[in-house]
């Protein structure tokens, strides 16, 4: 009834091929496991960052709270001498770098991206204005940034948070809002987006009034 086999010579052929395919297997399954593994986690870290970027897009924005023009000092004004607009932290946010934003303008003369600044250059070699608020010294270009004192505010300073509001100052002289003579007046207006360093965008018109009735009044845009 039972076969068996005496030919030591086959049986040991037929376990070292049984062996050879089981390590084969073992090998397969393992690399498998390992790609398995690596990929899991790879997908599991490009969804976290893509989660954090998309919360960040959300979250860290910077809201406007108010956006006022002053009226230049004259008996039958036509222009602004100053662009106003107070900004804080969206509600949830984190610390928001001012100086790390940029501020993208379509005015009555053009388009440009405006950077910030706390010096009468855009550079290095430009002379502070931190001590002042002149906002004839805001420069071609660039943005400065005011606290609630009314002084300019050096790039370390510039940051939002639960507590600090700010309000970005622009020369209403300068392109993209005039066109380095004449300034931002009457029934003019101009769109900006305010990008924060996520990413996160924030759009506001400007829309100054058909008529100014006097001089140094502030007007609301």
């Amino acid at each position: 009834m039972f076969e068996f086999i005496n030919n030591n010579e086959d049986r040991g052929q037929v376990g070292i091929g049984t062996l050879i395919v089981f390590i084969a297997m073992v090998l397969v399954a393992a690399i498998a496991d390992g790609v398995l593994i690596n990929t899991a986690g790879f997908l599991q870290s490009q969804a976290e960052a893509t989660g954090q970027e998309s919360t960040d897009l959300v979250s860290e924005r910077v809201d406007v709270t108010s956006t006022v023009g002053i009226v230049e000092n004259a008996t039958d004004p036509t222009e602004l001498n100053e662009i106003r607009v107070g900004v804080s932290g969206a509600a949830g946010s984190n610390q928001i770098d001012l100086s790390s934003s940029t501020i993208q303008v379509v005015g009555p003369n053009g388009q440009a991206n405006l950077i910030f600044t706390d010096t009468t250059e855009v550079g290095e070699n430009g002379t502070d204005i931190t001590s002042g608020s002149d906002v004839t010294q805001v420069p071609q270009g660039a943005f400065a940034v005011e606290d609630s004192s009314g002084s300019f505010v050096s790039a370390s300073e510039a940051v939002l948070n639960d507590e600090e509001r700010f309000t970005i100052v622009f020369n209403p002289v300068e392109t993209p809002f005039g066109d380095g003579s004449n300034a931002f007046g009457q029934g003019e207006q101009s769109e900006l987006d305010i990008v924060s360093p996520s990413g996160a965008t924030t759009s506001v018109e400007l829309r100054a009034p058909d008529l100014f009735n006097q001089g140094g009044e502030a007007v609301r845009l």
